[in-house]
């Protein structure tokens, strides 16, 4: 039996405004590049006002389709919303981040991450200004 071994990484995904931000590739070659062949990865985004999500990656109006209906969930503006400081579109933001995910788990097999077909991991930047955002990422196994 092979002994269990971990990497960390952090990686860095320059946004720019609301909208989902493919990350797929990245994780796939850190991954692959760690040498741990069967294990966990574990994703966390380090931020209120974003979020990761796993979801389908072959047409982007299913990108565009979420952000509608985001929008309608959790209008910016709404008057129930009195954290402002950071502008109008920060407290849906929170609200964005709560509803969505701020953890992943991915099985990893092979030496790569378990996927379907189209699927692709995303941060969601839920904030409308650019914003340099940070995703952790654990990789246990062996």
């Amino acid at each position: 039996m092979a002994a269990m071994r971990q990497e960390t990484t952090e990686f860095v995904v320059e946004t720019r405004g609301r909208s989902l931000y493919e990350i797929t590739d990245e994780l796939k070659g850190w991954v692959r590049a760690s040498g741990i062949a069967d294990g966990l990865l574990t994703l966390y985004v380090r931020h209120t006002s974003a979020s990761l999500t796993i979801q389908e990656n072959a047409d982007p109006e299913v990108q565009r389709d979420l952000e509608r209906f985001l929008d309608r969930l959790v209008p910016q503006g709404d008057p129930i919303f009195r954290h402002t400081m950071e502008g109008p579109d920060d407290m849906p933001a929170h609200v964005r981040s709560m509803l969505t995910s701020t953890t992943l788990g991915i099985p990893v097999a092979s030496g790569r991450p378990v996927f379907g077909t189209w699927q692709g991991v995303y941060l969601y930047e839920h904030r409308t200004a650019p914003h340099r955002r940070r995703v952790v990422a654990h990789l246990i196994g062996e």
